[in-house]
């Protein structure tokens, strides 16, 4: 299909145009590739690695949660410079989505992280710019148990800061650098945060005021969503798609 097409219903699907994101982090296309759309590539960043990976691969576009664009208007210097030519030279685009397709209610990191945990979700919290990046609902499990569950679905040991109950029965998701919606998990009366990382002042807060913590990873905890997206519009439009995965440890 041709790109302008498939790029029109992602920003579509998304509502990238009125989602909030960091104020100067650019969603959308990002490099126009110069053919049509056959198979699709998803990786969570779009780091060089990842880019000739799907180069290598023979996609034609490259979805990703992290794209290339941070900084707004800056030259295209070194690393980014190098990132840009692969993909111009080689005719495949970018496409990146970080908050929009964090708070997706079909194929968000979060609620499909959520889903794939078992949580019956319930609602939203974690406010950044105005909207609720993660989603709460109800689990019940011993903690233990759910670490061992998030071992298995990751592939990564998570490590678990055990302030809260033993048993769970409410607990909160939120991908990625999620430790900011600490406050907000205690005042739901979450007993469990699952998130990828935060700082080392975290273990306190945790253990002082009740809350179960596991971090998982910030790569791990966001491979979701560029996985749901990409078989999401591929089966709409017929296309082919592949995970191409580069884990950071982090």
């Amino acid at each position: 299909m041709e790109l302008a097409e498939l790029v029109a219903y992602l920003d579509g699907y998304l509502s990238t145009a009125a989602v909030p994101d960091e104020p100067r982090a650019h969603n959308g296309l990002q490099v126009e590739g110069r053919r049509p759309v056959r198979r699709v590539g998803a990786a969570v960043d779009a780091s060089e690695q990842t880019i000739a990976e799907a180069i290598r691969r023979d996609c034609d576009l490259l979805l990703v949660h992290h794209g290339v664009f941070w900084s707004g208007a800056a030259p295209l210097t070194g690393r980014q410079y190098r990132k840009v030519r692969m993909l111009i030279e080689s005719g495949m685009g970018l496409y990146g989505s970080h908050i929009p397709l964090d708070v997706h209610a079909e194929v968000g990191n979060n609620i499909v992280l959520a889903r794939a945990l078992g949580v019956d979700v319930e609602g939203t919290f974690g406010e950044y710019n105005g909207v609720k990046l993660g989603c709460y609902g109800r689990l019940s499990l011993l903690r233990e148990a759910l670490a061992a569950r998030l071992d298995e679905l990751l592939g990564s040991r998570v490590k678990l800061i055990p302030g809260g109950p033993e048993r769970l029965e409410r607990v909160g998701v939120v991908t990625g650098a999620g430790s900011r919606a600490m406050g907000e998990a205690l005042a739901l009366g979450l007993d469990a945060l699952v998130t990828g990382e935060g700082p080392h002042h975290t273990y306190f807060e945790a253990m002082e005021e009740g809350l179960n913590l596991y971090y998982a990873g910030h790569y791990a905890t966001e491979t979701w969503g560029v996985r749901a997206l990409a078989e999401h519009v591929c089966q709409r439009f017929g296309l082919t798609w592949e995970f191409i995965d580069h884990p950071t440890g982090l």
